[in-house]
């Protein structure tokens, strides 16, 4: 099986209304323009160039969010933090000027934030939690001030990054624990939500945390926000399986842990109804399956293959859409391909990465010592996402996406037709179903 799998993720992208809220498709593009800077040769589903991939995915595959991190003062030595306000400010106004919807991502550190690393801005070590809060604030205001100021106003924000554990080196835990400082924790995201909302009261602000599939751990953390009257709009959740778990009570049958995601959507709206969910970042491994610190082996059920990724991503667009509370999946770094140049990060071609992480959409290629990066044609018996992309969506939404039935790509027109209560999407003399296997060949 050839790599076709970024239509399937793009299948909820234009059937983006259910009942009042929109539903949203994207990926985590923060590493996009250093790709860009060294000429990564891109390529869709029939080998083509794509000239401009932020067009490319909002034009050919329908995704309509991008989300940017955010370091206050990254020193720049790692290439994958190097996500200044001025870095993001770019990304952000073209976003912004292509339509899409704009997620912005503060660490609130000046480098990589999570579980495990709470660590304030070095500008900000020593301060109390006073101080904190107020410089927390401060710079919320300041930077969402600079993004208006550009015409790069985020449509979503999330106030820190994996904070369950922590923020600014004030330590809390899912969980009653003694020590933790709770008081200081939340007047910190109390005072971001709040800069939020008086910056950019139409956008959505969203809590990250990553134990997806632990439901007693989300139902304690975020009834601490809200017991705290903390502003905030969307639960946000990181979802690695390998980290994670499985996602539906199908697949863990077997197993001794019987948490999953989809188990775990459900409880948070149960519990917190008045919240939506998203799934802010996801991935899954196409090659090189991590040697350490995984915990769960999940290959059973999805392979450490290009057709393993593109089953995992089909499998959590499918058990998510038709929970009502959930609005919106963003991929983790669809853009990677590889390390770039392969030079050094001192040069004018510096390196986009030192080491692969393979979750990408993209399968680099060593040739001639280089990194090739390629999307491979799909075979003739599935039709490729480039063309499958805004249509794919029928085969996993209760309404099909209204005023919309034919699409010029390639200089095919590409029509949709329901046939016996059933879609048929016609390329030239193919039809194809909403799987994208042809159905009939004149």
């Amino acid at each position: 099986m050839k790599r076709v799998f970024l239509f399937v993720f793009c299948s909820l992208a234009c059937v983006c209304m259910r009942a009042n809220d929109q539903r949203y498709v994207g990926g985590d593009i923060s590493m996009l323009p250093l790709y860009e800077v060294h000429n990564q040769p891109y390529r869709d589903a029939y080998g083509k160039k794509i000239d401009n991939m932020l067009s490319w995915l909002m034009q050919d595959c329908g995704w309509n969010l991008f989300r940017v991190r955010l370091f206050v003062n990254p020193a720049k030595t790692d290439p994958s933090v190097s996500q200044d306000l001025e870095y993001v400010t770019q990304l952000g106004q073209r976003i912004k000027a292509a339509g899409g919807a704009f997620m912005l991502d503060f660490h609130y550190s000046d480098t990589w934030v999570d579980a495990l690393h709470i660590q304030a801005p070095a500008a900000w070590k020593g301060k109390s939690d006073a101080e904190m809060e107020q410089a927390l604030s401060q710079y919320t205001h300041q930077v969402l001030s600079a993004l208006k100021s550009a015409n790069a106003t985020p449509d979503f924000v999330q106030v820190g990054n994996e904070i369950m554990y922590g923020l600014c080196d004030i330590a809390v835990h899912p969980y009653n624990k003694a020590g933790d400082n709770w008081t200081g924790y939340l007047a910190l995201v109390k005072a971001g939500c709040e800069a939020v909302r008086e910056e950019c009261p139409k956008a959505q602000i969203i809590i990250h945390t990553d134990r997806p599939c632990n439901t007693s751990y989300n139902k304690y953390y975020y009834q601490k926000l809200v017991d705290a009257n903390i502003d905030f709009d969307i639960i946000g959740l990181s979802y690695y399986p390998f980290w994670h778990g499985y996602l539906t009570d199908e697949q863990v049958k077997s197993k001794s842990d019987k948490n999953n995601l989809v188990k775990s959507v459900k409880q948070l709206a149960l519990d917190f109804p008045a919240k939506k969910v998203q799934i802010v970042e996801c991935a899954y491994n196409f090659n090189y399956w991590p040697s350490t610190g995984v915990s769960y082996d999940t290959r059973d059920v999805w392979p450490c293959s290009k057709e393993g990724q593109y089953n995992f991503v089909k499998a959590l667009v499918d058990a998510l859409q038709p929970l009502e509370n959930v609005t919106g999946i963003c991929y983790w770094f669809p853009e990677e391909a590889g390390n770039g140049d392969d030079t050094d990060w001192n040069t004018s071609k510096g390196t986009v990465l030192w080491t692969w992480m393979n979750r990408g959409f993209w399968n680099p290629e060593n040739s001639s010592g280089h990194a090739i990066n390629r999307l491979a044609p799909a075979s003739e018996s599935v039709l490729p996402h480039t063309v499958c992309a805004p249509y794919y969506m029928a085969g996993f939404v209760k309404e099909l996406p209204s005023g919309v039935e034919s699409v010029q790509h390639s200089e095919v027109r590409i029509q949709k037709v329901i046939r016996d209560g059933q879609v048929v999407i016609i390329r030239g003399d193919k039809e194809y179903n909403v799987q994208g296997q042809v159905t009939s060949e004149k």
